[in-house]
């Protein structure tokens, strides 16, 4: 198979190109850009372009297929070159499910706790030799890619994206994938710049739940009122509607474990950490894994990459990073962090990274969001407000939307990084929260300063 790859440097986009690689196709892409770690990555495989731009050139009668990712626009001249010709074109949740048409399709969607839950099952059914094929959305330990596609599995594991497919496929990554076991894990407003209103985003999961494959399973967050709504109301009768909630546990000396049979030690912890550990355990049951497997699995799961990841720890201090920009995501993340570590000081470092939340009427969503953080920081940049070419944010406006006078609000990283270096911390925890860097904080480097 020859498959091109149009915009081959994104996230999904590469790991996608690698697995193909990987499973013995011929793959090719192209970009106008590509940064690491895709760069490095395309280039450990052989698979990075030997020059930037689009080459209409390279399109030819030959390919089998091209995959079209979400940074090419529509009137990208490969991608005109391809319908001109006549070409499959598929976006990559298209291709994902052209590859798993014959597997039992396991879906994580929702507002939040998508990568974690997806790393949980994948981490379990590893442990239990189970074979898996997989698209997940950070770098899991012990996975050599982010993606893989083979012959021999029977299962696919998917993180169900509610972004928008491709330029010219107006539809939620995972209104594609038909899944035989569903999973929702928490409905917030997010992606405005698509979903305008609250109502148009949270019917994106009813109609997920509606492509179901008739007599599957919907594993959902009874926690959550507008995930149980969207359940109760969307599943069908020919569905099996399984509701979750935090399972028994407890927290001794920072140890968080599950006590419904025995006692289970964990590596993470947090609320929101054991609603998704409960969702992974549904659908592992689903896939032939007994509970007493999957407790024995999951003592040893670490995490993913940038989930309330350890950057480093002493005695009586710890810094973390996370991912974590919306509204919930920062509610979760500090009441876990709180809840691990009762007795310290809690430093709390959130970024305005997203369109969503650097947009005045979205930055309402964040009231009482940081309540819980004993210092409360919130960065944003010019810069990405003018990349996304918002309207300027007066800091007061931002301060304001919190509803916190606690709150410090910053327009430069190296003045909150100065502010930070200032503080006492022992018997104190820092924690920095964002899908972006901080304008390029080195996150190790600032922990051995502070710690």
């Amino acid at each position: 198979m020859n498959v091109h790859f149009i915009a081959i440097g994104g996230s999904a986009m590469h790991n996608l190109a690698i697995a193909l690689h990987l499973k013995g196709y011929h793959v090719t892409g192209s970009d106008d850009e590509i940064f690491d770690p895709a760069r490095t990555r395309l280039e450990r495989y052989g698979l990075l372009p030997d020059s930037f731009g689009w080459h209409p050139e390279r399109i030819t009668p030959d390919l089998d297929a091209i995959v079209l990712g979400m940074h090419a626009r529509a009137d990208n001249p490969e991608l005109l070159r391809a319908q001109e010709l006549g070409i499959k074109i598929f976006s990559y949740p298209e291709y994902l499910y052209e590859q798993s048409k014959t597997k039992t399709r396991v879906v994580i969607g929702g507002s939040h706790g998508k990568t974690t839950t997806t790393a949980m099952i994948l981490h379990v059914l590893q442990h239990c030799g189970i074979e898996a094929d997989y698209m997940v959305g950070a770098q899991l330990e012990g996975f050599e890619v982010m993606v893989r596609l083979s012959e021999t599995a029977k299962v696919m594991v998917i993180e169900g994206d509610e972004y928008l497919t491709s330029p010219i496929d107006r539809r939620p990554k995972f209104h594609l994938y038909h899944p035989h076991v569903a999973i929702i894990t928490g409905i917030e407003w997010d992606h405005i710049n698509v979903f305008p209103t609250f109502e148009i985003y949270k019917d994106q999961f009813a109609q997920f739940v509606n492509l179901i494959e008739p007599g599957g399973r919907l594993i959902y967050c009874n926690d959550d009122p507008e995930v149980r709504d969207v359940a109760q109301k969307n599943a069908r009768t020919d569905i099996v509607k399984q509701p979750y909630e935090v399972p028994p546990h407890e927290v001794v000396d920072g140890i968080t474990y599950l006590t419904a049979c025995g006692r289970v030690p964990l590596r993470v912890f947090g609320r929101h950490n054991l609603l998704n550990m409960t969702a992974a355990r549904y659908a592992c049951n689903a896939l032939w894994v007994s509970d007493q497997q999957f407790d024995e699995a999951i003592q040893s799961f670490g995490g993913a990459s940038k989930r309330l990841e350890l950057v480093k720890a002493t005695t009586d201090s710890a810094v973390y990073k996370d991912f974590a920009h919306a509204p919930s995501k920062l509610r979760a993340t500090i009441a876990a962090m709180k809840e691990q570590y009762p007795g310290r000081r809690l430093v709390a470092c959130m970024e305005l990274h997203t369109f969503s939340s650097l947009t005045a009427e979205f930055l309402k969503q964040y009231a009482g969001t940081m309540d819980k953080a004993d210092v409360p920081f919130v960065y944003y940049s010019q810069h990405a407000l003018q990349l996304k070419k918002l309207p300027d944010l007066d800091p007061a406006q931002v301060q304001a939307s919190f509803a916190n006078d606690k709150v410090r609000v910053f327009t430069n990283s190296a003045l909150m990084v100065e502010e930070l270096r200032k503080m006492d911390w022992k018997g104190a925890n820092l924690l920095m929260m964002s899908s972006g860097n901080f304008d390029g904080i080195d996150f190790n480097h600032l922990a051995d300063e502070l710690i």
